[in-house]
């Protein structure tokens, strides 16, 4: 992705033509973001534009599901409040939603120990049965053998890496553990560093649900690794309290998974090169260390 950039001025612009009775309050941006890009407004809220080709049905999810799930989550979440259509000033959806107070994880970790329960609350909250019309992911949620490609190809970024025989060795046991046999549940669908919001020294907050999908959870309790400090892995699963061995043994293997896509990304920021974050690779570097430990 190229980090192209939407300037306030059209932000300004389609608040005035369809929520005129927010268009003059405070505008500031925000770095970060992926498929979307986000500005502050005012001291509450936070507009977030669409910027790849897959961002807008991703929005779209977000506009319908988040809404509906946001009451029973004990964490502040960027719940959207007005829906902005396609008009001739801009060709695709749009969302202004609260904002979220504190710091990405990637800019700020989590340090406190005691942010594992808080995270394991967060995920009992969400993880329970979605409904048949809950959207479906090609690449999360689902049997790691059906992405056995990407762990060979995020192999390269660590390439002669003292966690590269770990790494493998977890992998392949996440591979052998039985696969999830219950029904689809509830997944966020992307939590890493730059989703989760940090203030003092632990988990505040839960962004970016434009990934939310159903499926197997391992998938979302790969966070155990991605986002909390080293050696509270254990402290997590007990209060999450329902993740048996395989479940577990899958999680592990997400967690190397997407820590090995996350380290890509951020050498591409270190390098200069489009669409990389360079903020990304320290986080995600600590988390395979956590998750190969």
């Amino acid at each position: 992705m190229d980090e192209f950039r939407f300037e306030q001025e059209l932000v300004r612009a389609l608040l005035r033509d369809q929520h005129p009775d927010l268009a003059e309050l405070e505008l500031r941006d925000v770095e970060g973001g992926w498929d979307n890009q986000q500005w502050r407004l005012g001291p509450d809220l936070a507009v977030r534009l669409p910027r790849t080709e897959r961002a807008p049905e991703l929005l779209r999810g977000e506009q319908k599901w988040l809404p509906v799930l946001a009451g029973r989550l004990p964490l502040p979440t960027p719940v959207p409040v007005r829906i902005g259509e396609p008009s001739a000033l801009f060709e695709h959806t749009w969302t202004v939603t609260r904002w979220v107070e504190g710091e990405p994880s990637d800019r700020a970790p989590i340090t406190r120990p005691d942010a594992a329960g808080t995270l394991a609350g967060f995920l009992a909250a969400l993880h329970q049965e979605a409904p048949a019309e809950a959207p479906v992911s090609p690449t999360r949620g689902v049997p790691l053998a059906a992405i056995r490609d990407g762990f060979d190809q995020g192999l390269e970024f660590i390439e002669g890496d003292a966690n590269t025989g770990p790494a493998r060795e977890i992998w392949e046991k996440a591979l052998a553990a039985p696969a999830w046999a219950g029904a689809p549940i509830w997944l966020h669908g992307d939590l890493h560093a730059a989703n989760v919001i940090v203030r003092d020294g632990t988990l505040a907050g839960v962004i970016d649900f434009g990934d939310l999908c159903s499926g197997d959870p391992a998938t979302d309790l790969s966070a155990a690794w991605l986002l909390l400090p080293e050696g509270t892995a254990n402290r997590f699963f007990d209060a999450y309290e329902v993740a048996d061995e395989a479940t577990i043994a899958r999680a592990r293997g997400w967690a190397v998974l997407r820590a090995l896509h996350l380290i890509g990304i951020g050498r591409n920021g270190r390098l200069g090169r489009p669409g990389g974050k360079p903020t990304w690779e320290p986080a995600a570097r600590a988390a395979l260390e956590r998750a190969s430990a």
